[in-house]
């Protein structure tokens, strides 16, 4: 029998859904779900519905939930450690792979199959090294997923002949394994470009998230706290986003983990998706100093807010996609620092910042959204904490992010989905279709 429990719950939870939704699919094929109009087409494919994306969904109002869980009750309700208060990634992995809630036993059960699995060869940091060390932390950390290709499991069998029934199999191990590496990949990184390559060795003793911010060379109780939610909140965004997309639209034509989640950090390091948690913190600094003053006043905030899109650009980290609400990743973090930072300048700038920015944005009459996502947080707990190397942050996105794409994509190979393969059409075409109506 399979000795891995997580594996062997996905098989059975899987199985089910395949043939519920293979039934479905021969019966009702052809009914419509849904239109696309004419600024959809144009627009990005915004909103229109045409993706299978099983741990994670996203509401304009309530925001993410996974698998119907939103962030507060996940707070309540996943595993911690010790007494703890932050919920341990590990669980929300297991929630998002198999739809529950999982006990505390089976949570230090994947938190030391990961710290099992995890062994970066040497021709990886290699591969690394071989990099300048000004290199953006993103190329760095794309590079070295590659490099890791070389172990792949789903390509080795799917090499040798592998049945099509167990995709999902070899799917499953390499995410295991890859997620299992990650964190050793991003320290090794992180401390390879900021602190000249004096490596910190993993503690098996901790958790995931845990032994990552040991490895990042941050020895403080709170800052382990906050990686532990950081990696939670980050985790996953329901399907349509790049860095998701993207990993389901490599992974459609069967390329394994390794070359999908590759691609996923190629999407994620853009400035319109994951590099806006770079670009938030230097925005608030760059205020800073021109205003002269770490603690400005609101009127002063106002007066650079006007500026910058005076300037015909964004204020970073506001506005979502989909979103039309605060984003609940953000008041998690805020929460967070309520309950445990006092007196920080940075900290205090972003809640002011949060206090002036929506009503200005509204102002405009055009913005649909005017409430701060995940980025505008996150970077101001990171500098608090002393970690305050601004390349580094969508690493720590992406290292997040692997466990709700990689989980999806265990999904997808299940459930047998094809190759993603949308039609385009020419702008003549389009503008045919309604210049006359």
């Amino acid at each position: 029998m399979n000795a891995d429990p997580l594996k062997k719950k996905f098989a059975e939870k899987s199985e089910a859904v395949a043939i519920e939704l293979k039934k479905y699919l021969k019966e009702k094929g052809s009914e419509k779900i849904d239109e696309v109009s004419f600024a959809q087409v144009v627009g990005g494919m915004r909103g229109i519905k045409s993706m299978v994306w099983e741990t994670s969904a996203l509401d304009p109002v309530e925001g993410i939930r996974f698998r119907g869980y939103s962030i507060p009750e996940l707070r309540e309700l996943l595993p911690k450690r010790g007494n703890g208060k932050e919920p341990l990634p590990e669980g929300l992995f297991w929630l998002m792979l198999v739809g529950e809630i999982p006990n505390n036993e089976q949570v230090e059960w994947l938190s030391e199959e990961w710290s099992r699995r995890a062994g970066v060869p040497d021709y990886v940091h290699k591969v690394i090294d071989a990099l300048p060390e000004d290199t953006h932390p993103m190329t760095q950390f794309s590079t070295a997923i590659l490099a890791l290709q070389k172990n792949s499991i789903f390509a080795k069998a799917y090499d040798e002949g592998m049945s099509k029934a167990d995709y999902w199999d070899a799917t499953y191990e390499d995410a295991m394994n890859l997620i299992a590496n990650l964190p050793h990949i991003a320290s090794y990184i992180y401390r390879r470009t900021y602190h000249n390559g004096d490596l910190i060795a993993a503690d098996p003793t901790l958790d995931w998230g845990g032994n990552f911010a040991h490895m990042l060379g941050i020895e403080n109780d709170e800052f382990k706290s906050l990686m532990r939610l950081y990696l939670t909140i980050h985790a996953d965004h329901e399907g349509g986003n790049a860095s998701a997309h993207t990993t389901h639209l490599v992974g459609s034509t069967l390329s394994d983990p390794y070359l999908s989640f590759s691609a996923a950090m190629n999407a994620l390091a853009g400035p319109l998706h994951g590099l806006a948690n770079q670009e938030v913190i230097k925005w608030i600094f760059g205020m800073c100093e021109e205003i002269g003053s770490t603690n400005p006043t609101k009127e002063q905030i106002v007066d650079y807010v006007h500026k910058t899109l005076n300037e015909g650009k964004v204020i970073p980290g506001y506005g979502h996609a989909v979103l039309r609400q605060p984003d609940p990743r953000f008041m998690a973090q805020k929460r967070f620092a309520e309950e445990y930072i006092k007196d920080s300048d940075v900290v205090e700038v972003v809640w002011k910042v949060f206090d002036v920015v929506p009503d200005i944005l509204n102002s405009l009459g055009k913005v649909k959204n005017p409430w701060p996502n995940v980025d505008a947080h996150s970077g101001a707990l990171l500098v608090h904490y002393g970690f305050n190397q601004f390349g580094f942050y969508t690493v720590l996105f992406g290292v997040s992010r692997a466990l709700g794409v990689l989980a999806a994509l265990c999904w997808s190979r299940a459930l047998g989905l094809p190759l993603e393969r949308p039609k385009s059409v020419t702008s003549e075409w389009l503008i045919s279709q309604v210049k006359d109506r």
